[in-house]
């Protein structure tokens, strides 16, 4: 996916909350409209993409205040020590994960700000086909596998229910 490419979703993912790009772009610009695609493509180059993702107003728009926000975590390896004191490698698959938060938007403006590449952290929480179907896949191909080792598994024996004595009247 192209940068172009992705700040068109997410302009249209924040005029869905009622963000007026045209209005934002004059303003903060400072130059004529010169069109959608031509403002488009001038955000696109270099980094001038951060005056759009670090606005104030675009912000606020694209995290809804208070709304429950759907989001795609990256599946993740690291390693913990135990209790015993033993080494633990654990690794989680993607998820999509919900919150949500009174100024939400100031939360995700500071930890944009502290990530290193801006575009890559907003493009969490955008969710596209392409997201959704390698979770798709991931979930599938897990689906498989557990019914693989199904057979391979020991089974338990069915042991009847235990008989009540039933008390002498």
């Amino acid at each position: 996916m192209t940068r172009t490419e992705l700040l068109h979703l997410l302009l249209g993912q924040a005029r869905n909350h009622g963000f007026e790009f045209r209005r934002w772009f004059v303003e903060h610009i400072g130059v004529p409209w010169p069109g959608y695609n031509d403002a488009l493509q001038w955000l696109a180059t270099g980094r001038r993409a951060g005056v759009l993702l670090f606005s104030h107003g675009f912000a606020r728009h694209f995290f809804q205040s208070g709304e429950r926000i759907a989001f795609l975590v990256a599946p993740q390896t690291f390693e913990r020590v135990t209790a015993s004191g033993e080494i633990q490698t654990v690794h989680r698959k993607a998820h999509m994960r919900h919150s949500s938060r009174e100024d939400v938007w100031l939360f995700h403006l500071r930890e944009m700000a502290a990530a290193p590449e801006p575009l890559r952290y907003i493009r969490r929480y955008l969710i596209t086909e392409e997201s959704m179907s390698s979770i798709t896949e991931e979930i599938a191909s897990k689906q498989e596998e557990q019914e693989e080792n199904y057979d391979d598994e020991n089974l338990v024996r069915d042991i009847p229910p235990r008989r009540r004595n039933k008390p002498s009247s």
